[in-house]
């Protein structure tokens, strides 16, 4: 599979390990994020992630800031992209069950690695369940142009 990851200076240490773990597993990552700890806006970052999804070069989108919430606002600005904050294994579960989610977001001061890995482990390998779901991300897509 192929995800894109980023982050801002407060998830670099979160994304060299998360890149390594993907990357141990097969998948392709490329890395949007930032490999400083001096301070950069995260919207930036989210925005390159989110496009490297919305255009389908990349499968999945990982972002980490300090909380995921501005990531995830920012990535989701970005037609086709359906960015999930993610606070444990089951959310993540439920953002590709219920809602297709096609970028996960979490915050690096909320979120140790281990609880990261699994959670991401649980986004890459949920499919999402389409049927009643579908009829409701459409209607998140509709949305787009209000």
């Amino acid at each position: 599979m192929r995800i894109a990851i980023g982050n801002d200076h407060a998830g670099v240490n979160e994304k060299n390990d998360i890149e390594e773990y993907l990357n141990g597993l097969g998948h392709i990552v490329t890395n949007f994020g930032t490999d400083k700890s001096d301070s950069v806006d995260y919207p930036d970052y989210a925005v390159l992630v989110a496009k490297s999804v919305s255009t389908g070069d990349n499968d999945l989108g990982i972002i980490i800031c300090g909380s995921g919430i501005g990531v995830s606002i920012a990535a989701n600005k970005v037609r086709g992209v359906r960015a999930a904050l993610c606070y444990n294994e089951e959310t993540a579960i439920l953002a590709r069950q219920h809602n297709n989610a096609n970028v996960m977001t979490y915050g690096a001061r909320f979120i140790d690695l281990a609880t990261a890995k699994k959670m991401i482990h649980n986004f890459i390998n949920t499919e999402f369940e389409g049927g009643r779901h579908q009829n409701r991300v459409s209607k998140i897509h509709s949305l787009t142009n209000c």
